[in-house]
């Protein structure tokens, strides 16, 4: 599902990461693990499109992310990928289902998913008014709405307590599975490490 061949990105600035060669199969779940700015989110955000590798192949559903246009790139993004930031990145005019509906309009998704992580009394709220931890579950959701193919999840867990961050992996784990998608996790914490059993340690 993913295929990542002699890839490297070079920063604004100069420096630049190289990284190692890896595959992903359909329906694998793996974790993306080192120290803090070895290139964790920049190796997500150039497996989602969201930024353009310097050199190098990525090639996801068979589709060679690096030869298409900026309009293609983001059609193929919207039907295949679920992307789970750091940052919520939520419409704060719109309340928690309005966010979930730009993503799908399908209001027993909504409902489907906001249950699965304890958030159905905070449908009708908007964003500023949630926690950060709440705020970040709901980003998960709005990235689960469409049954993405693959999930890109960036330190999905990182402001969570040990309860939420349980259900918010076993959600991700569940979703993964009933969709057979890949499941793609940077993190640094340590409470994923033994849910997991296909680990990639980046240098």
């Amino acid at each position: 599902m993913i295929e990542v061949s002699r890839l490297s990105y070079t920063y604004p600035g100069g420096k630049k990461i190289d990284f190692t060669d890896f595959n992903v199969g359909r329906g694998e779940h793996c974790l993306l693990l080192g120290e803090s700015g070895c290139g964790k989110t920049t190796l997500l955000h150039l497996l989602g499109g969201l930024l353009r590798t310097t050199t190098g192949s990525i090639r996801i559903n068979e589709v060679e992310l690096t030869k298409l246009s900026e309009t293609t790139l983001d059609n193929f993004r919207g039907q295949n990928l679920g992307f789970i930031f750091q940052k919520n990145h939520l419409i704060t005019a719109l309340n928690v289902q309005q966010n979930l509906l730009l993503a799908d309009n399908n209001p027993s998704r909504v409902t489907e998913l906001l249950s699965s992580l304890d958030l159905s009394d905070l449908k009708s709220k908007k964003p500023t008014t949630l926690s950060h931890g709440q705020a970040q579950r709901v980003a998960i959701a709005r990235a689960l709405m469409n049954k993405p193919k693959v999930i890109l999840a960036d330190e999905p867990t990182s402001a969570l307590d040990d309860k939420n961050c349980e259900a918010v992996i076993k959600l991700l784990m569940d979703v993964a599975n009933e969709g057979q998608s890949t499941l793609v996790i940077a993190t640094h914490d340590s409470r994923l490490k033994s849910k997991f059993t296909r680990q990639i340690q980046l240098r």
